[in-house]
């Protein structure tokens, strides 16, 4: 889990233009995805003031500072300035107060602009605050874009999850993350998966060793990160154990706090796993849109046998 967020990152990652406060970026942290806007302070109610937030002003708060009294604009903006505010943020490029940039100044805290909206400057910086200090867990698994829907590819080492990955690439879909991949919950019902920096684009085939899927196949074959939407596990094949045939039997496996569904699928010599696997994507989003053929089928045998019943 990332602590904190440097004010330089922030500012990197998200386009930010640096209006004043440069040689304060690496050392000024981000510790929290909330993000204030300063309205109530303004007015001079500073009770529950949260001085460990980016402090984001808009239209709004910029508007009201400038139709302030000069004096009273100085007092307020030096008691904005805490020991643990990370930077002032000022959205559209509007106009910095002469007596906000003094105070940052004084107490060495950037200040940043950009040129988005508010709404839209606070909504896309609270996705990637959240992203980059959620709390991440490291799975043994490979994580593959079929048709948009994220399979984590899960099972004994061994079992053949790099190879079948390597086929499915070959067949058009995208790698995400071999061997390791990084998980974090991005909401109630969304994990996040991606691949650690050091493996990002690499596959390894044991007899042939390291490959780069980016430099085989091209920027297409390839993926940055994906949300985790189903996790097909591969099992080798016993004559003592009952798999499902019909798809009739749900599992779900809790990482954090979502639910997400498992497909287990024996290996065996023979089988084509990257068809079996890509086939288990297109029928798990088919039942996502409504359609179930295990249940289709049910019907059907139900009809077949009230059908007979009545003949006889």
């Amino acid at each position: 889990m990332a602590n904190f967020v440097t004010v330089e990152q922030l500012a990197k990652e998200n386009d930010l233009m640096i209006y004043s406060g440069a040689k304060y970026l690496k050392e000024r942290k981000i510790t929290t995805s909330d993000i204030s806007r300063p309205g109530l302070e303004l007015s001079g109610y500073f009770d529950y003031y949260p001085q460990e937030r980016i402090q984001l002003l808009g239209m709004t708060e910029i508007s009201y500072a400038h139709k302030m009294p000069a004096e009273e604009r100085k007092k307020v903006m030096e008691r904005l300035c805490g020991p643990e505010t990370p930077c002032f943020l000022i959205s559209r490029y509007l106009s910095v107060p002469e007596e906000m940039e003094e105070a940052a100044r004084k107490y060495n805290i950037p200040i940043l602009r950009s040129k988005l909206p508010t709404t839209r400057l606070s909504a896309k910086l609270t996705d990637f605050l959240e992203a980059c200090l959620a709390e991440r867990k490291s799975l043994h698994g490979v994580l593959v874009d079929i048709y948009g829907l994220g399979v984590l590819i899960t099972g004994e080492s061994g079992v053949g999850k790099s190879e079948t990955a390597l086929d499915l690439i070959k067949r058009g879909h995208r790698l995400i993350a071999d061997d390791r991949v990084e998980v974090y919950q991005k909401d109630e019902q969304t994990i996040v998966g991606s691949a650690p920096q050091i493996l990002s684009h690499l596959l390894e085939i044991r007899g042939v060793g390291i490959i780069d899927i980016m430099n085989l196949f091209g920027a297409g074959a390839v993926r940055q990160s994906a949300g985790i939407d189903v996790i097909v596990h591969l099992e080798n094949w016993s004559k003592d154990k009952q798999f499902d045939r019909l798809g009739s039997g749900e599992e779900y496996v809790q990482i954090f706090d979502v639910n997400l569904p498992k497909i287990t699928i024996p290996v065996k010599v023979g089988r084509n796993m990257a068809i079996i696997i890509e086939a288990a994507a297109m029928n798990y989003r088919a039942k996502t849109m409504g359609y179930d053929a295990t249940q289709a089928f049910e019907r059907n045998l139900n009809q077949l046998i009230q059908e007979n019943s009545a003949n006889n």
